[in-house]
């Protein structure tokens, strides 16, 4: 374990319950329909937008705000998803204290909460079928960090990474 503990490892033992949500028009039905499902399981929805389907959006605009309020702890996980999930995720990694990844089967979703702590799946709403991005979902939001002592290590690397050091 670290001397500096980071604020990732301070939430590793509770589940989500504030769920971020973020899509452009390529992710807006998915995104909607994940929504309704999560609603249904007693979570609580913050809709970063795009609240209407609008065919000229970007998804900078609503993914990046949602992977700030991740960051800042103002949601507990993110879920973002436009047309592939390549672009959402290249766009939400750019905020700092952010870790996500574009998420395509069950055991990625799981494995990437237990040991590298993401805290936003990406997800391709021209790819997934709906029932298959929530069982992604639900494999992401029931994981919990493990706080293995590699895992920690690993994290703290790239932690130092983000900001600024080269020590590798």
């Amino acid at each position: 374990m670290t001397e500096n503990k980071s604020a990732w490892q301070d939430k590793k033992d509770s589940l989500p319950k504030r769920i971020g949500l973020a899509s452009d028009h390529g992710g807006f039905e998915l995104k909607q329909e994940i929504a309704k499902n999560l609603r249904q399981n007693h979570y609580e929805v913050i809709d970063f937008g795009n609240t209407q389907l609008k065919q000229d959006d970007d998804y900078p605009d609503y993914v990046v705000p949602m992977a700030r309020a991740v960051a800042n702890g103002e949601v507990d996980r993110g879920i973002a998803v436009c047309g592939s999930g390549v672009g959402a995720c290249v766009a939400v990694n750019k905020a700092k204290g952010v870790r996500a990844c574009l998420i395509n089967d069950t055991f990625s979703a799981r494995q990437g909460v237990e040991d590298d702590n993401i805290n936003i799946i990406c997800l391709g709403g021209r790819v997934l079928g709906q029932s298959l991005a929530w069982e992604l979902v639900k494999a992401f939001l029931s994981a919990q960090f493990s706080g293995a002592e590699r895992h920690v290590r690993r994290l703290a690397k790239v932690e130092e990474l983000e900001n600024g050091g080269s020590n590798l």
